[in-house]
């Protein structure tokens, strides 16, 4: 991933439920801020999916202006959480995970088996 070379200092979050992929960088920073309820400025990245789960996108601030990274997949989706309230932090290796298909939203049930199911 080359956009996080770079970046090994920063947190990520992202921003769970689908988000209009029509938003610009103006619109997805005041999300950050009213929705996430965090600071667009921080050494964050912060990372929305659409409504398909089809494409991303990811707003950082670099120090000098915002930079928005975004990745539209030809085929297949992201893995990304439903709902929820709150704003996930994701750690690097699950970015990692996630822009390579891996679900680790979704963990294996637990199986309970009696006597009689074996």
């Amino acid at each position: 991933m080359i956009f996080t070379n770079d970046l090994h200092h920063y947190r990520i979050f992202i921003q769970p439920g689908p988000t209009d992929m029509r938003k610009s960088i103006v619109t997805l920073s005041v999300l950050v801020k009213e929705n996430m309820g965090m600071n667009p400025f921080s050494e964050r990245l912060f990372i929305f999916c659409g409504k398909s789960k089809k494409q991303i996108k990811v707003l950082y601030w670099d120090k000098t202006g915002f930079c928005l990274w975004q990745k539209k997949l030809a085929k297949d989706r992201f893995p990304w959480p439903a709902n929820s309230s709150e704003a996930v932090e994701l750690k690097k290796q699950q970015l990692q995970w996630l822009l390579t298909g891996i679900d680790f939203f979704k963990p294996h049930q637990e199986i309970k088996f009696t006597r009689q199911a074996i």
